[in-house]
């Protein structure tokens, strides 16, 4: 199972000079992506347990359009490990005007994660063999 989110980061997401984006919006947005398919998958939100691993690869900006992938990679009985991407799709461009933006020829992996969330088994409405 596999979910795709595409937004924008604003002014409200930049955390330092620069308007460079703090990397915990990004983790945010992994945990929305997870419970989206943790409720497609068990008709539950569940709990992110953990991280596994994290990797802050290229910087965001605000102004910048990002898509955010998650997929389930592995069902166990109650947990379901899942693996997590952030990609820049158009770049702000500040140095040009305020309002310039260029579509990116290819998209940019700028943070990638691992992690595991729990659906307790009380909770589940979907069971998966």
């Amino acid at each position: 199972m596999k979910v795709v989110h595409k937004l924008r980061l604003s002014l409200a997401d930049a955390h330092y000079g620069g308007n460079l984006v703090d990397g915990a919006k990004v983790l945010a947005l992994f945990g929305d992506v997870a419970t989206e398919l943790l409720i497609m998958t068990d008709g539950d939100e569940g709990l992110f347990r953990a991280y596994e691993k994290v990797d802050f690869l290229k910087p965001l900006y605000a102004g910048d359009f990002i898509e955010i992938h998650g997929e389930i990679i592995h069902y166990g009985n109650t947990s379901r490990k899942m693996h997590f991407s952030c990609f820049k799709v158009i770049a702000s461009r500040p140095d040009i005007s305020p309002s310039a933006a260029d579509v990116l020829k290819e998209k940019e992996l700028t943070t990638e994660a691992w992690g595991t969330c729990i659906v307790p088994q009380e909770k589940k409405r979907v069971h998966h063999e």
